[in-house]
């Protein structure tokens, strides 16, 4: 008797799938761990951990310790057919939907696009639109700030140009396209535990020692909503410079 089991699209099927977007799921309980968008083999990769970018990842550590149970991922191709921004949209639909999963970054879009209490988004849209009169640099602390205060979470790491970033007159911080939080950099420094005491290496970014804005510097942009030109759909970047 012949297997149904696949590791592996035919070029003809993957031909045909185009874009999709997956769900890695758990046999043990039945949870979905991870959602991701891909073209060809890319689900099965995932599947057999053979994405080397992901070793160190939580999403790995959940792979692993699945196989060493002597299981193997599930796994539902949730949409397919359709065009890259299509699966980005879906993707990150998905991932509002499964809260708890193991993907490092919110969905394309999600920064401002995400899911949201009708409350929210009449405060969103209703907002007056900042203006910027200083060298501003925004960052979407959209995840971070439920875990932490909202200065740790705008201060450390990020993937940037420190030589930039030095440049900012302002550092605003942002939760679903809304300004909520204005801080001055003093110092931009790698993320290491010896510049940041408690927290662990984040190889390749950096945070800032820095204070809270003066009354009048957020008065100008806290509550304020970023205008469209720094909140293209599909964005994925928590880092924008207004300058």
């Amino acid at each position: 008797m012949s297997s149904n089991k696949f590791d592996s699209f035919s070029s003809e099927v993957a031909e045909k799938l185009q874009y999709y977007v997956y769900r890695l799921i758990d046999p043990r309980n039945g949870e979905t761990f991870y959602i991701g968008k891909g073209k060809g083999n890319r689900v099965f990769s995932h599947v057999n951990g053979d994405i080397e970018a992901d070793s160190l990842s939580e999403k790995m550590e959940r792979i692993r310790a699945i196989q060493l149970a002597g299981f193997e991922v599930g796994h539902v191709i949730h949409r397919h057919g359709m065009s890259e921004q299509s699966a980005f949209e879906v993707e990150a639909a998905l991932i509002d939907a499964y809260p708890g999963i193991t993907n490092i970054m919110d969905g394309h879009g999600n920064n401002e696009f995400g899911a949201m209490h009708s409350t929210e988004i009449i405060k969103k849209y209703s907002a007056q639109i900042a203006e910027f009169q200083h060298k501003a640099l925004l960052i979407s602390v959209n995840r971070s700030a439920l875990d932490r205060s909202l200065y740790e979470s705008v201060r450390f790491a990020w993937r940037l140009s420190k030589d930039k970033a030095s440049h900012a007159e302002v550092v605003l911080a942002t939760v679903q396209g809304v300004i909520v939080g204005a801080f001055v950099a003093e110092r931009w420094l790698p993320a290491t535990p010896e510049n940041f005491p408690g927290t662990e290496l984040i190889e390749g970014r950096y945070g800032f020692i820095g204070r809270e804005a003066s009354l009048d510097l957020k008065a100008l942009y806290i509550g304020k909503r970023i205008p469209d030109e720094y909140r293209k759909r599909g964005a994925s970047n928590p880092i924008k410079y207004t300058w």
